[in-house]
């Protein structure tokens, strides 16, 4: 298996429309690597439901940016999707099944949950009035294409 180290870096304002944009980016990223259908939907899942937390929970009061950077070292991808929000209070307590911070919106409280379902691996950082950096692995059965 070759080694490769690519990466790519995306800002997007923290508008919801922007979601499935961040979505098909990564997951177009990733397909260099040959994924399954079913890793290459975790991927996009994953990001989904980060990129919705950033837009929805960092910042509920205005339009902020959300930066994701993607990277692939042989079959694994690492993945960051940051904002500058108001940040986490309480990383144990947001980790919950079903808590949510927005209960209003109809918000299910999974988003965490089904990150660490779909990815390997995830870390969440988050400074108040800072912002939020959520972590994350993917391994893939393929090897990437030559």
């Amino acid at each position: 298996m070759t080694t490769t180290n690519n990466y790519m870096e995306l800002k997007v304002s923290s508008n919801s429309q922007n979601e499935s944009f961040c979505r098909v980016v990564v997951a177009a990223f990733v397909s260099r690597i040959d994924p399954t259908i079913e890793e290459i939907n975790d991927v996009k899942t994953a990001v989904s439901e980060a990129v919705t937390n950033s837009t929805i929970h960092g910042y509920p009061d205005e339009i902020g940016e959300i930066k994701i950077i993607a990277k692939i070292e042989d079959d694994e991808l690492f993945l960051e999707i940051q904002d500058y929000g108001v940040g986490i209070s309480n990383l144990n307590k947001v980790k919950e099944p079903l808590y949510t911070t927005r209960p209003e919106l109809e918000r299910s409280g999974m988003g965490f949950t089904i990150m660490e379902n779909f990815m390997d691996s995830v870390e969440i950082t988050s400074n108040l009035n800072q912002g939020t950096t959520v972590r994350m692995k993917k391994k893939f059965s393929s090897s990437i294409k030559e």
